[in-house]
C-alpha cells in the first residue's frame, strides 16, 4: 500500500516548481527585452561601434564607413539630432541627412533594434537604453550610475547603453566620439573609445611647413638653371607628389626652388617680378615660399591651390594681389573673396543694419588687404600739401567700391554658396581651417571650368569647435586631392607682417 505524500512536502515541491517557472520566464522576458532593446549583436564575430550625435553631424556618410563591423546608434543621439535638424546651417543640412539615411536603411520596420546589414557587410541597428528595466537586471549599470548619477544627461544615457553593450556581449565595444569630455568620462568608467579617424590626416602632414630638399650633384643643379628643367629617377624623387614644390640642394649653399610637374620633370618657378596692381601697389614676393605660391597661383594649369601659413605669413594678402593681377590681366571674369562666419571668443549679439553691414566685421580683413593693394600711393597717408580735389575718389569712396557694384569683386558669406555654380572666377577662401571636411567639399564642388580656387589658412587657429587641426576642410581638402594634376600646395613659415607678428606667432 502507497503512502500518501506528505502535505508540507507537497507543497514545497509546489513552490519550488513555480519560482523555478517563473525564473525561466523572467530569463525569456529578459533575453527577448535585450534583443528588442538592440543590446545584443546579431552575431559575436565583429566588433560594435556606437556612434555619438557629433560623429553623425561631423560626417553624415561615416555610416558607411566601418565595413564589416556592427554599427549602434542609440536612440538617445536620434533625440538629440532632433535639436538640430531645422537649423539653416552645414550641421542641420547634416543632422537632416542623417535623418533620411536612417530612414532608408530601416524601411521595412521589423528589424531596427536587431540589426540591418550594411553594404560594408556589417550591421547597423538602434539600441534604446530603458532605466526602468536596464538598471534592475544590470550590476554594471548599478555601478555605473553610482559615477554618473544624472540619468538626465543625453551623454550619460549613451555612456550607459555603451555599458549595456559591454555587459552582454563578447566582441569589443567602441563608443567613438569627438568630444573629448566624453572621451574621458567614457575611460573613467573603462568604457574603450576612440575618435572618428576616417577624416583625420596624419600629423606628419601638418606637424613641419618646411620645404622638403632633393639632393642633386652640381652637374644636374647647373644643367637645371640653364634649361630650366631637370629629370630625376623616380627613387630620388619617391614621396614628393605633384606640384610639390622642393628645394633641389648641391650641398649647403648651392640650391634652388623647384616643382614638380604632371609629367614627372621638376621645373623652374614662373613668376613675374611684381604683381601689378592698376593705379594700385605693386606686390614683390619677400621670402622663398611667397615665390612659390605665386608660381602656383599664376600657373594656368592649376586650378586648386591650398596654402597652410602661420599668422602675419602674407597668404591672404598675396592671394588677393594675385587675384586682382590675374583678373586685371583679363585671365579671369572677377574675383571673388569669402570666409567662414566663425568668430574667436564670446560675440556681440547680434548686428544690425543690412546683409552687407552684417558682413563687415567678419570680412573686414578681405577690405583691408583690398585698401593696401588698391589705395593709390598718393592717398597713402598723412600729407603736409592738401590734395587736390580730383585725386582722392569722390565722396570717400574705395577705388574697389566700382568693381564691386558691377560684380567684378565680390565679397560675400560662405554660407551662402550652396546651389552656386561659380565659372571664370579667381576664388580665395581666407581662414578655411574653420571648414568642416563637408562645407569644403561643398566649395570645391561649385567651381566650373575655367575657375580656380584657392583654399589658405593656418590649422593651428580654429576656433571652430566641431574641427581640430587634422580634420578641418583646409586640410582635408589638401589630403584627398593631393597628387591630382590641377592641385598645388604651398606651406609659408616666415612672418612678413612685423618682427612681434612673427615672435607672437612663433614663440607664444
Amino acid at each position: 500500500m502507497i503512502q500518501p505524500a506528505n502535505p508540507d512536502q507537497t507543497r514545497l515541491f509546489e513552490e519550488s516548481s513555480k519560482k523555478a517557472e517563473h525564473k525561466n520566464t523572467s530569463d525569456r522576458v529578459k533575453k527577448t527585452r535585450i534583443q528588442d532593446f538592440g543590446i545584443q549583436a546579431p552575431s559575436g564575430s565583429a566588433k560594435n561601434f556606437v556612434l555619438d550625435t557629433n560623429v553623425l553631424l561631423h560626417d553624415p556618410g561615416c555610416l558607411n564607413r566601418f565595413a564589416e563591423n556592427h554599427i549602434c546608434v542609440p536612440v538617445d543621439v536620434l533625440a538629440e539630432l532632433d535639436k538640430f535638424k531645422s537649423e539653416q546651417s552645414e550641421r542641420g543640412a547634416n543632422a537632416r541627412q542623417v535623418h533620411r539615411r536612417l530612414t532608408e536603411i530601416f524601411a521595412g520596420g521589423d528589424a531596427v533594434t536587431r540589426g540591418v546589414e550594411t553594404e560594408g557587410g556589417g550591421t547597423i541597428r538602434l539600441v534604446i537604453y530603458d532605466p526602468a528595466f536596464c538598471e534592475q537586471n544590470s550590476q554594471e549599470l548599478g555601478q555605473f550610475l553610482r559615477v554618473f548619477p544624472d540619468r538626465e544627461r543625453v551623454d550619460h544615457r549613451i555612456l550607459a547603453a555603451t555599458v549595456l553593450l559591454m555587459e552582454h556581449n563578447t566582441a569589443p565595444v567602441i563608443l567613438v566620439t569627438k568630444d573629448l569630455n566624453m572621451q574621458l568620462k567614457a575611460r573613467a568608467v573603462g568604457i574603450r573609445c576612440e575618435d572618428y579617424l576616417n577624416d583625420k590626416v596624419d600629423p606628419m602632414e601638418i606637424s613641419t611647413y618646411d620645404m622638403r630638399s632633393v639632393e642633386v650633384d652640381p652637374m644636374e643643379l647647373q644643367r637645371f638653371a640653364s634649361s630650366g628643367e631637370l629629370e630625376l629617377k623616380h627613387p630620388r624623387r619617391k614621396e614628393i607628389a605633384l606640384n610639390q614644390y622642393v628645394l633641389l640642394a648641391a650641398g649647403e649653399k648651392q640650391t634652388m626652388p623647384a616643382r614638380l610637374d604632371a609629367n614627372g620633370t621638376f621645373v623652374r618657378l614662373q613668376i613675374p617680378e611684381v604683381l601689378r596692381i592698376p593705379d594700385g601697389h605693386h606686390l614683390k614676393p619677400l621670402n622663398l615660399g611667397q615665390k612659390c605660391l605665386i608660381d602656383a597661383l599664376l600657373n594656368p594649369d592649376i586650378s586648386l591651390v591650398t596654402c597652410y601659413g602661420q599668422a602675419g605669413t602674407g597668404k591672404t594678402l598675396v592671394a588677393v594681389a594675385a587675384g586682382l593681377h590675374s583678373m586685371f590681366n583679363r585671365r579671369f571674369n572677377g574675383l571673388t573673396i569669402s570666409r567662414p562666419v566663425v568668430s574667436m571668443g564670446d560675440q556681440l549679439g547680434f548686428l544690425p543694419g543690412s546683409l552687407d553691414e552684417k558682413m563687415k566685421p567678419w570680412l573686414q580683413p578681405i577690405y583691408d588687404a583690398l585698401d593696401l593693394l588698391m589705395q593709390p600711393s598718393s592717398a597713402q597717408g598723412p600729407k603736409r600739401k592738401k590734395q587736390k580735389k580730383d585725386a582722392l575718389p569722390e565722396n570717400g569712396s574705395k577705388p574697389y567700391d566700382e568693381l564691386i557694384e558691377r560684380g567684378v569683386i565680390e565679397i560675400e558669406a560662405l554660407c551662402y554658396i550652396r546651389g552656386r555654380s561659380i565659372p571664370n572666377r579667381f576664388f580665395v577662401l581666407d581662414e578655411a581651417q574653420q571648414l568642416t571636411p563637408q562645407e569644403a567639399k561643398t566649395v570645391v564642388t561649385r567651381m566650373s571650368r575655367g575657375s580656380k580656387l584657392v583654399l589658405v589658412g593656418d590649422p593651428e587657429q580654429i576656433d571652430n569647435p566641431y574641427v581640430d587641426s587634422r580634420s578641418n576642410g583646409l586640410v582635408f581638402t589638401r589630403n584627398r586631392l593631393k597628387g591630382q594634376p590641377f592641385t598645388a600646395h604651398v606651406t609659408l613659415s616666415r612672418g612678413e607682417r612685423s618682427p612681434l607678428a612673427e615672435a607672437g606667432a612663433q614663440l607664444m
